[in-house]
């Protein structure tokens, strides 16, 4: 377990590299999952083609081909809460608009995290699978980045998700729950203010770019 208020690395790996680095501070870890606050203005890491382009901004076909690297940069968006739930392909992000009122839940559909602690750094380890799933506050909700997944899934060699089933499947899973309100779509965490005492990142701290946890394959 992480102890509240520790900073810890959400970490994003796309196949063998980090595609991003986000510092985030521990609001809780316990029996339910690991909650985890991104505060708006928090250094981070983003993986970019050596001409500047980010993944979104060109065709999966392309991008397989380019040289990649990791470059700074700010977490522009409204301060962002992360649950992350254990033993769960998902995680739930609590979007909020600029005046800190929750907007939408946001299924990040993701191989689980794996947790790694280095001591004076530590983090969880996640790959995106690019399907995602977002729910309103009412609890209707609808797919996002379909066209994107589907694009990608016809590379399998260079692309990291390997079960399409499976990922759908999480999806659906989750989507029950949302329309059943049950936790964490009953309306916990859509109020949470954060400690005012917590520092908002200036930097990404030395050890980030260390290697992924290793996954079992089967």
């Amino acid at each position: 377990m992480f102890a509240p208020g520790r900073q810890v690395l959400y970490r994003n790996i796309d196949g063998p590299r980090l595609a991003s680095v986000r510092p985030c501070r521990v609001v809780s870890d316990d029996g339910r999952g690991l909650l985890l606050w991104l505060a708006r203005g928090s250094a981070v890491l983003v993986e970019e083609a050596t001409d500047g382009r980010g993944i979104r901004d060109m065709p999966f076909a392309e991008w397989i081909g380019l040289d990649y690297r990791v470059v700074p940069g700010v977490w522009q968006g409204p301060g962002l809460l992360k649950f992350i739930p254990p033993d769960a392909d998902h995680s739930v992000w609590f979007f909020r608009d600029d005046h800190g009122t929750f907007t939408n839940w946001y299924v990040n559909l993701e191989e689980r995290a794996l947790r790694w602690d280095d001591g004076e750094v530590a983090g969880v380890d996640v790959i995106d699978q690019d399907l995602d799933v977002v729910a309103r506050p009412d609890r209707t909700w609808e797919w996002k980045d379909e066209d994107e997944f589907a694009e990608r899934l016809a590379f399998p060699e260079h692309y990291w998700v390997r079960d399409e089933a499976a990922v759908r499947a999480e999806g659906l899973r989750v989507i029950k729950q949302i329309e059943a309100g049950d936790f964490p779509f009953d309306g916990t965490w859509t109020d949470f203010v954060p400690d005012p005492a917590w520092p908002v990142p200036a930097t990404v701290p030395p050890g980030w770019d260390r290697p992924p946890v290793p996954r079992l394959r089967s």
